[in-house]
Parts: C-alpha cells; structure tokens; sequence
C-alpha cells in the first residue's frame, strides 16, 4: 500500500451542481477563483507545494468530443451514458480529495481534418471516402480498396507516390505490432473546435483545484502528427514512416512522475483505446525501468468508459483483458467513491 498519509474528503463546494456535469457552458472565471480562495480557507486547503505526500491526478482527455453524447465520438460504454456519468463521477472525486491531490495533468487529444484515421485521407476508385468506423486492414490497402487520397499530398508536403507507399507502410506495421487496424473514425477533437475543450464541469473543477491548491495543471497535447494514430500520449502508435522520419517522441514525463511522486492516479476516456494504450505504454517504460513502481499506479475505473458503439463494435472483452494485465504487473484497480485510505 503506497498511501499512508490521508485528509479525509471533503463536502462539495457549493458552486458544484452535479445535474450540469453533461452540460457546456462558460467557466465564470473571477467569480470561481474568489470562492476557491474562500473554500481553501475554510478547509485549511494548504498550497500543494507544502504536500508531505505527493499524489498526481491524470486526466486521459477529457474533452467534449469524447464525454458529451451530442458530440462526435461520445463513449457510452454499454450503458449508453458512461462518459456523462464519469464526469459527474471525476468532478466529484477532484473536489472531495483536494487536499489530497497535489499535481493535475490533462491530456488532449488534438486533429486537424487531414489525418490518417480521417475519411479525407483515403480514397477508392469510385472516389468514395470511407464511413466512419471503417476497419482498413494490411490487405485491403494491398489489394487497393483503400488507397492514399493523392490530392493531399500537397498540403502534407510529400508526393503522391509517398502517401501511397506510407500507407502500406503503416497499416502494414499495424499488423506486425498486433495492435488494432486502422481505423477510421469520425473528424473529432478537432484544434479550434468546441469538442477540442475540456469537458465545463472539469474544466472547472480543474480551474478550481489550480486557485486552491496554487498549482497549475499541466497540460498535454497529442495527436497532431498526421501521418500516425496517436491514442497513448506516450507515444504515437507508430514512431517511424516509411522513409524513416520519426512521425513522433517517446514521452518520458509519465515514468518521472511516478518516479518522483507517491501514487499516480490515471482516469479519462476511452478506457478500451487512449487511457488502456497510455497504460500499456507506462508499464512498458516502468517495466525497463524499475517493475515496482507499477504499485504506485492507480486505476479510476468508474471515471473511465469502454468504447461500444451497438450493433458496430464493442471493446469491452478488450479492455477487461488489458486492465487485468495492469493488475497483475501490480497496479491497483479503484473506483472514486471509496475513501483512499482503503485503498489496496
């Protein structure tokens, strides 16, 4: 057990109305920042610098693309509501254990519309793009069902025959890794875009937790890379193209933070796909690294939904196998409403 030192949690502050959790509206900055001063005195909220035991909170985007069901890639899980209610669930959680958390880090998934999981991206000789959730395996590019969209290759700067072969490259490379087919997914967390944003009761949650505590959450971006998925923030699914270039870092952040900090608690969306990849990724690196800092690694489970879309595709079986993996190698499997102190 890694948690030793505990506050015990906190009531809600009166600002917090958990009906809005699904809703979209504008942070009231100046007025949050005035009452988070006040809730801090009033709770003897100390600034996270003076924490004796240090506990990150990582947030796997958490944004409305993702966590809102009007928006494009909305993860229901199998009770059709899962993100909705993991928000609801996550904002709760930040606000009872503010004394507690010490650092907050979001990720956020960031698009442009001309990616290789985007319907522009491929064509066929019908000039027909391919529907969202289309599987484009190794075989479908060999035998030219799918093809790379040519009149592309000039806004990515490359040739024609360039996007071609990058393509057989990569679904190619997808398969040898074992990792899922490419998939093509509906124009999402799109850079500009109001599903790019935090979800407005976490987003708040955050804003408050950084004026109580003095600490800034630390944002992450990924994704932006075209030419590759990017679904861990710790690596692209692919490092190199064809031609060798790097098409993205390895992010070595995550290890030091659980390094240097006594837990890591990891909640986000989709539990099957960005938050299971950027698992995976960080029991890697922990693995290499030292394999018993994987017990500092807290799983939130309800503030995470599997990617189920009825009658398509369902990853449910998928990420069941994936976390009992992680708490095998050691890491911890917990839900936001038990007290931390019973954690184990």
């Amino acid at each position: 057990m890694v948690l030793t030192v505990l506050n015990s949690p906190l009531e809600l502050p009166p600002h917090y109305d958990p009906a809005k959790a699904a809703d979209i509206w504008r942070v009231p900055y100046l007025q949050r920042a005035q009452e988070a001063v006040m809730w801090a005195k009033k709770n003897d909220i100390l600034p996270a610098a003076l924490d004796k035991q240090r506990i990150a909170l990582m947030l796997v985007d958490v944004q409305n693309t993702f966590c809102l069901p009007e928006f494009e890639l909305f993860v229901g899980g199998r009770s059709g509501t899962g993100a909705m209610d993991d928000n609801r669930r996550l904002c709760e959680f930040i606000y009872r254990n503010m004394r507690s958390i010490t650092k907050i880090i979001a990720t956020l998934d960031t698009h442009q519309a001309v990616q290789i999981f985007h319907a522009i991206y491929l064509i066929n000789d019908m000039g027909e793009h391919p529907a969202p959730m289309t599987m484009i395996s190794y075989d479908d590019v060999m035998q030219g069902k799918w093809k790379f969209n040519s009149n592309l290759a000039d806004s990515l700067g490359i040739k024609p025959e360039d996007g071609q072969r990058h393509l057989l490259y990569y679904v190619q490379s997808l398969k040898n890794k074992g990792k899922y087919d490419l998939t093509i997914w509906p124009y999402h967390a799109m850079l500009g875009g109001i599903g790019h944003a935090l979800v407005a009761s976490v987003e708040e949650a955050l804003f408050f937790h950084t004026i109580a505590r003095n600490k800034q959450v630390d944002f992450e971006i990924k994704g932006e890379n075209p030419q590759t998925e990017h679904y861990s923030v710790i690596r692209p699914e692919i490092m190199h193209g064809a031609d060798g270039r790097l098409l993205g870092r390895h992010n070595s952040k995550f290890l030091r933070v659980v390094e240097e900090y006594d837990a890591l608690i990891i909640a986000g969306q989709a539990k099957s796909h960005c938050v299971a990849w950027t698992v995976e990724d960080l029991l890697e690196d922990i693995n290499a690294h030292n394999p018993n800092l994987a017990k500092k690694v807290y799983l939130l489970e309800d503030c995470m939904s599997v990617v189920v879309i009825p009658g398509v595709v369902d990853y449910t079986e998928q990420a069941e196998a994936a976390f009992q993996r992680f708490a095998e190698a050691g890491m911890h499997r917990i839900i936001s409403t038990e007290p931390m102190a019973n954690w184990h």
